[in-house]
């Protein structure tokens, strides 16, 4: 097998067809041997039992089904781990990310680029706040990590098969996956496409889910949040300080009229927030040495169908 389609299935029972047809086509126009691995990551439509026909149908559509659902991000590793092909190529199964992008992105990995990255030049069916926070998000976190993330860019991308060996030696429980990729190296490229909207279903993806997956990504990659709030500790402790010096020369010099209630409770106010704040933010990364420490696995596989390596990500 030369390539592996890899793609991680919630509640898609509606697309699962069309992008067969779609990825059989243009796969087998291309001429390599390939494969598709799909990881049902715990639906609760008929997205598993239509992932079977397809299996009775083409024994080149692999099938795993996760006990429960662990999220993307581990369903998508689990599909990287049982990849056989010599390149993998993650696929949204929402067919917003077009199949047939691949052809260009086989061909780059054929000039010996090891990642290829597939760039968001637009976004249909979006809305301006969930682009706009797209693009501000990918900004933030590059200016807070030191590794380059490609900026616009999902999952959609071709990874060889070295790339996928070094994503299977990496041991972190919470996996964010865009930044993986990227840790890892290698050389990249870029192609670029205009991103088309969902084919059938809603996405789970609301604007709650999103901020956590945002938090989840810096503080996968970036100790900057933890030194911001000992920044900001310093900064209040100086103010503090000179506020101190200015009420001791005002009592010398005016006397006290006891006065400040107001000053003196928004003082109050303003520090716990701070404390507060800077708690929660050692509280994240508490958090994620909390759930590292207990070595559970990224995923559990309830059954395959296929020849795939039946094993779960607990190295």
């Amino acid at each position: 097998m030369t390539v592996s389609i890899i793609v991680p299935c919630h509640n898609e029972s509606g697309n699962l067809k069309i992008l067969y047809e779609r990825v059989s086509g243009i796969m087998d126009a291309c001429g390599e041997p390939w494969g598709m691995v799909c990881v049902n990551d715990g639906s609760i439509d008929d997205t598993l039992l239509q992932l079977i026909e397809l299996h009775q149908q083409d024994s080149r559509i692999q099938v795993i089904d996760l006990s429960r659902n662990f999220g993307k991000e581990a369903a998508l590793t689990a599909g990287l781990d049982a990849a056989r092909g010599d390149a993998a190529i993650p696929l949204d199964a929402d067919l917003q990310d077009p199949p047939e992008l691949i052809p260009e992105l086989l061909a780059q990995w054929r000039d010996g680029y090891d990642v290829v990255n597939a760039v968001r030049l637009s976004r249909e069916g979006e809305s301006w706040l969930k682009r706009a926070s797209a693009h501000f998000f990918y900004r933030v976190i590059n200016r807070m990590s030191v590794v380059d993330i490609p900026a616009d860019t999902g999952d959609f991308r071709l990874l060889s098969r070295p790339v996928l060996d070094a994503l299977q030696s990496l041991q972190e429980r919470r996996r964010f996956m865009k930044g993986l990729f990227a840790w890892v190296g290698f050389r990249s490229t870029n192609v670029y496409y205009h991103r088309a909207p969902r084919h059938s279903g809603k996405t789970t993806w609301n604007y709650w889910k999103l901020w956590n997956f945002a938090v989840e990504g810096i503080t996968s990659f970036s100790q900057v949040p933890l030194q911001l709030a000992a920044y900001l500790g310093f900064i209040v402790s100086g103010l503090s300080f000179i506020y101190a010096l200015w009420l001791i020369i005002s009592t010398l010099v005016y006397g006290n009229p006891v006065k400040g209630y107001p000053s003196m409770m928004v003082t109050l106010l303003f520090l716990g927030g701070v404390q507060l704040m800077a708690l929660g933010v050692i509280g994240e990364y508490l958090g994620r040495i909390y759930e590292e420490s207990k070595h559970r696995p990224v995923y559990l596989v309830r059954k395959v169908w296929g020849k795939i390596r039946d094993r779960e990500r607990n190295d």
